[in-house]
């Protein structure tokens, strides 16, 4: 591995559908021709979506960009040849197919990188949620995961009480009690 060259986020354009496959070859590609000092990290961005099915809410992911995976690695030319040989690249997003590395405040509004928060939340705090499909709801901390970074809030929809799990980085601390939910007409 180049010692003076630190690894990069890279995006590559895939098949519509082919994400999946497209993590899981380069994955094999990684272990089997023994890349892990090229090629750091893979990821499929993934979002949390509140749906209504059957009259009940229910939280799922799905994929935050189709036909787009990240790539954390070291840009080469054998690299670059292995990863847009794979099936399902269509290539690296770029000019003439030449990748192009991602800025710091696009790593970071992706969620690429791990943020993590310190311990900075009480079971029983008032938070409100400041990122994601929950954005603008309030609530009271239940539980809390640290290794996971994440919160079980307890919050009202709908004119219901619901448990929700949402990522430190989602939430806010606030100063007193929890506002009324004001439910928009």
């Amino acid at each position: 591995m180049p010692m003076n060259e630190e690894p990069k986020w890279y995006i590559l354009h895939t098949y519509s559908g082919y994400e999946a496959m497209v993590k899981d070859s380069l994955e094999k590609l990684i272990e089997n021709n023994n890349l892990g000092d090229y090629i750091v990290d893979l990821k499929i961005p993934m979002e949390q979506v509140v749906e209504e099915k059957n009259g009940k809410l229910k939280v799922v992911e799905r994929k935050l960009l189709p036909c787009y995976v990240f790539i954390k690695m070291i840009y080469t030319n054998q690299i670059w040849y292995y990863v847009t040989s794979t099936r399902g690249v269509t290539g690296f997003c770029g000019p003439q197919g030449r990748p192009i590395p991602m800025k710091p405040e696009e790593i970071r509004k992706m969620r690429l990188e791990e943020a993590v928060v310190e311990d900075i939340f009480e079971v029983g705090d008032s938070v409100s949620i400041e990122d994601g499909p929950l954005k603008g709801f309030f609530g009271t901390i239940k539980e809390l995961n640290q290794s996971a970074q994440k919160a079980k809030i307890s919050t009202t929809m709908f004119g219901r009480t619901t448990d929700v799990e949402v990522e430190y980085i989602q939430i806010k601390k606030l100063d007193g009690e929890v506002p009324e939910a004001t439910e928009e007409e």
